[in-house]
């Protein structure tokens, strides 16, 4: 049991180490290769730091254990919003301003229902698989799209501060190149101890994933998101929290399905994902209240109801779990 926890600590922290590594030589070539600024914060950096979520993910699927998978994609959805936006709001009150995120929240909400009426009949096929995926391509044209349209954009403007400075083109490949051979290396070490400790409590793949894995995934997003509101650059804020779970939903859970199909809890169905889909609602409704015009703004007290009840999910979680 010591040897999973370590492997799991260990893991976590090469994995959020190497990730910060690769976004940076991602983002640092995508500039030596003429990439728009605003397209290098939407694409690179904001899917960038759900490449820890992708990593284990595809590790668990290929492991064989496809529960720790979609554990960890819903888990981290849910610690995105109600742990870190939370957290985040309540040091400091978000306001957004950027035009493409008020797009982009909405779009999220869809994408999490289509996700959800997808997976009601608890199995996740390879035609779901497919299908999301497909979502998933739609929205990388949509961004890209958006990322060479749009000139003056509050979210361009933070992301122009925000994203990594350009480094020389031979450091830059080589950062890319060595955070992805430790972003494999620490996800294989990372699931393996999950894997283990599942084992040994006697708990459910997709549990770890939900909790301990989840969490620990979201820390690039956590880290990010305290550092772009203590600069003031809120729109970056929420928009890697909206990146995120629109990766997440759809590259992350599409890619693990198509690797290994696989039937899942109807616990998962009854109490997960419509969490994620209320908290990424009400994210919607309190964020926007659907009025033109208006700044976006999640303010202190919202911060602290969406902290709560992320507080109280992991809580009925581990209680239910070790009652049974």
């Amino acid at each position: 049991m010591i040897l999973y926890i370590v492997a799991v600590l260990s893991g976590l922290v090469v994995l959020i180490l190497s990730s910060d590594r690769f976004i940076e030589g991602a983002a640092s070539t995508a500039r030596h290769l003429g990439m728009p600024t605003l397209l290098i914060g939407m694409v690179i950096v904001g899917f960038g730091t759900s490449a820890p979520e992708l990593i284990v993910s595809t590790f668990s699927a290929i492991s064989k254990n496809p529960g720790l998978a979609l554990g960890n994609a819903f888990g981290s959805n849910i610690a995105n919003i109600g742990f870190i936006l939370g957290l985040t709001a309540l040091i400091s009150p978000i306001t957004v301003h950027s035009n493409i995120l008020k797009k982009e929240l909405p779009l999220l909400s869809v994408v999490t229902i289509a996700c959800a009426l997808l997976l009601r009949d608890l199995t996740l096929s390879r035609l779901d698989s497919y299908l999301i995926l497909g979502i998933f391509g739609v929205l990388v044209v949509w961004t890209i799209f958006q990322g060479f349209k749009t000139n003056k954009d509050t979210l361009a403007d933070e992301i122009e501060t925000g994203v990594p400075k350009p480094i020389s083109i031979k450091r830059s490949i080589l950062y890319l190149v060595i955070g992805l051979l430790f972003l494999v290396l620490s996800s294989r070490i990372l699931v393996w101890g999950a894997a283990g400790i599942a084992r040994y409590l006697g708990l459910s793949d997709i549990l770890i994933g939900l909790t301990v894995v989840a969490m620990g995934t979201s820390l690039p997003e956590l880290a990010s998101s305290l550092v772009a509101v203590k600069k003031g650059e809120h729109d970056i804020a929420i928009g890697n929290v909206i990146g995120s779970n629109l990766f997440n939903t759809t590259a992350v859970v599409g890619i693990a399905g198509s690797i290994h199909p696989f039937s899942f809890e109807a616990s998962v169905l009854n109490r997960d994902i419509p969490i994620m889909i209320l908290l990424t609602l009400s994210l919607f409704i309190i964020g926007f209240r659907f009025k033109k015009n208006r700044k976006g703004r999640i303010n202190r007290f919202e911060g602290l109801l969406l902290l709560l009840c992320y507080m109280l999910y992991t809580m009925y979680l581990m209680y239910t779990s070790f009652s049974t």
